[in-house]
């Protein structure tokens, strides 16, 4: 027993000074980054008005409902079946719109937070490879960190240059 344990100490002594060598590692704060990247603020700021506006939309069809329902409370038995079915309408039609407004919002955002993850990805990547690190791990999977290691901000830096870049060059071309 005592020489499987003075072996397997050994082995993993030995390991350890194999892969210390050359081993560049880095973490990062996913969250973080994605939070202060610039894209990501201007998006949540697009969805949110266009949020804003369906609301108001929504607002208006609501108030037709209201203005319907008081028609109906006070006309003649004539004419309340007609109301009744155009308020039945009218509530329909909102809550296909909550659903359908509700659903095309989420994918929107779906597909912006998929781009930009995949952005993220590709700065990552790219600074992994320029600067030689062998890993670069998502700062949630530590237990314990240096914070000579963070690279956070860096990538922060990176993306927003980038941004800003692609932002400006679209403009230009305008």
């Amino acid at each position: 027993m005592k020489k499987i344990l003075i072996f397997l100490g050994i082995f993993f002594l030995s390991m350890t000074f194999c892969f210390s060598e050359g081993l560049k590692v880095g973490y990062i704060d996913l969250s973080r980054v994605f939070d202060e990247y610039n894209r990501t603020k201007e998006e949540d700021a697009i969805l949110e008005k266009k949020g804003m506006e369906k609301e108001a939309q929504r607002e208006k069809m609501v108030n037709e409902i209201k203005k319907i329902k008081e028609e109906l409370e006070l006309s003649s038995d004539k004419v309340k079946p007609e109301k009744q079915k155009l308020l039945d309408e009218k509530i329909k039609a909102l809550q296909d719109y909550d659903r359908t407004t509700r659903e095309d919002l989420r994918k929107e955002r779906d597909g912006i937070i998929k781009e930009i993850l995949k952005e993220i990805d590709e700065v990552i990547q790219d600074l992994g490879k320029k600067e030689g690190y062998t890993i670069i791990l998502n700062e949630r999977v530590l237990l314990y960190r240096d914070d000579t290691l963070d690279l956070t901000q860096k990538v922060i830096n990176i993306l927003n240059e980038k941004y800003e870049k692609k932002k400006t060059d679209t403009k230009g071309k305008k």
